[in-house]
């Protein structure tokens, strides 16, 4: 079910993302992406990182119901009472900052975010793992938010309705989260709350999300700020993709957090173990073949997406790509190994250490390189934190023993990028001229990508690669009979 609503998050995109940048253009798409990037932060401080460790407390007493309903309501009342100190803030802001001020109206439709976020206690729903249920109720109001988009945003004016649109189709299902609640706790009052056991664990999340957040929103921030609305939506153009294709990626680690921490919790060490370790194989066989793929065909993936008014966020694109793989194993390494065993401090020093990172580039070479700069910023800061977490784990690192090695993706990609690029060069010849832009890319990447991960799917098997010969096997085998 996870899988499934991964992957709407990918095709969404691609059916709204290249409407949306042709009618808005980009500097109406560099105002949503502004806007999402400031909203994003206020969002994040009212949270205080309760939708990590909220998985993680839910999860450990998910099997008592007066517990569990006692541990929610109080998060619930710290996530409140944050929230209104938020909106203050949130609102003395519009006035002061003349930034803000420009797009109050845009600012304060979106950060309706904060509050759905707050009642929509989705890290509930997550810790029970109810994914049919978040599948569902996702896959319905991201259909109602396409619905909306093409009935209702025509005209580059329309950013503020697109900025409307995208609270609905993200967040609107969290109006029903929380009208179930009853179905999964006592909705009255229990008593015996005991506020303070949550607030240190919530303080080092919060940190850790704020950290993480200055290398993921920071970047559109100070793009907008320095270089302007235009190069904010080129970068956004070439984040939009990178995001797609990290979704899918870590689409395994929303699953394994309430997990492992059951498994923590249980001392069912041995499993925690294995199970660690197919994750960290089955993100490495994903990420590299995606990374270089999207790399290869950056150019048409931006001209089919976003139209040709976005070429320059082609550099953009190539470089930030990498940190699919980066993000991949730090999700693994953190958000599934560290924090389930209750060392989210070490997380925190590796994320603050990535955040640095990219607030040091970001004001060295945003002036200069623009979106090229800010993804440059990334990376790096991306490449720090799986490094520090490497140094952090390496003696469990070698008590995993990872059955998986880096041979037989190397071997894999070799020739699948030599193939599908060879192909591509022979398709452009001929589709020159027959088509206008768009459609030549998108035949070019239907082509190219159905020989690209074919041939590198058969490759893992050719060379018994562990994962591919656990899991796509026994499934080959099945379509035989």
């Amino acid at each position: 079910m996870n899988f499934i609503l991964t992957a709407s998050s990918f095709v969404f995109p691609l059916i709204t993302f290249p409407y949306v940048s042709r009618v808005l253009l980009p500097v109406g798409n560099g105002k949503i992406a502004s806007a999402t990037a400031v909203v994003t932060y206020f969002s994040m401080i009212s949270m205080l990182g309760i939708p990590t460790y909220g998985i993680r407390a839910c999860a450990q007493v998910r099997d008592n119901k007066e517990k569990l309903s006692r541990t929610v309501q109080e998060i619930l009342i710290i996530n409140v009472i944050m929230t209104i100190l938020v909106y203050i803030a949130f609102g003395i802001s519009l006035y002061l900052v003349p930034k803000f001020a420009e797009d109050r109206t845009l600012l304060i439709v979106m950060s309706s975010t904060i509050l759905l976020n707050v009642i929509g206690v989705s890290w509930l729903y997550s810790a029970l793992e109810e994914y049919a249920y978040i599948t569902i109720i996702s896959l319905v109001f991201k259909v109602i938010g396409v619905i909306l988009m093409f009935l209702f945003v025509h005209e580059k004016q329309d950013y503020v309705i697109y900025g409307g649109i995208t609270v609905i189709s993200n967040v609107g299902s969290y109006i029903f989260n929380f009208l179930r609640l009853g179905n999964y706790i006592i909705c009255r009052p229990v008593g015996n709350y005991n506020l303070k056991k949550h607030l240190k664990p919530i303080g080092i999340f919060c940190a850790m999300t704020v950290a993480t957040s200055i290398y993921t929103n920071l970047d559109i921030v100070m793009l907008n700020f320095i270089s302007g609305d235009e190069q904010a939506g080129y970068y956004n153009a070439a984040v939009k993709i990178k995001t797609i294709v990290t979704s899918l990626v870590t689409s395994i680690g929303a699953v394994l957090l309430p997990r492992l921490s059951y498994y923590i919790e249980k001392g069912m060490k041995e499993e925690f173990k294995k199970m660690a370790s197919k994750a960290l194989g089955f993100v490495t066989m994903m990420s590299l073949p995606l990374s270089v793929y999207f790399m290869m065909f950056a150019n048409e993936s931006v001209g089919l997406l976003s139209g040709a008014a976005y070429q320059p966020a082609v550099p953009s694109m190539c470089i930030i790509m990498p940190t699919v793989i980066f993000i991949g194993m730090s999700n693994i390494f953190g958000m599934q190994v560290l924090i389930p065993t209750d060392r989210e401090k070490e997380v925190l020093i590796s994320v603050m250490i990535g955040g640095i990172v990219d607030l040091i580039l970001n004001v060295l070479l945003i002036p200069d390189l623009g979106a090229s700069g800010a993804a440059i910023g990334t990376l790096v800061a991306e490449f720090a934190v799986v490094l520090v977490q490497v140094i952090i784990l390496k003696d469990f690192l070698r008590e995993i023993k990872c059955d998986y090695k880096i041979f037989p993706y190397i071997v894999a990609l070799i020739p699948a990028a030599t193939i599908s690029w060879i192909v591509k060069r022979m398709l452009q010849p001929v589709i020159q001229g027959e088509f206008l832009l768009e459609k030549s890319c998108f035949v070019i990447l239907v082509v190219t990508a159905a020989i690209f991960f074919s041939i590198y799917g058969v490759m893992l098997l050719i060379t018994k690669e562990t994962i591919a010969m656990e899991y796509i096997v026994p499934y080959l085998k099945k379509i035989k009979r």
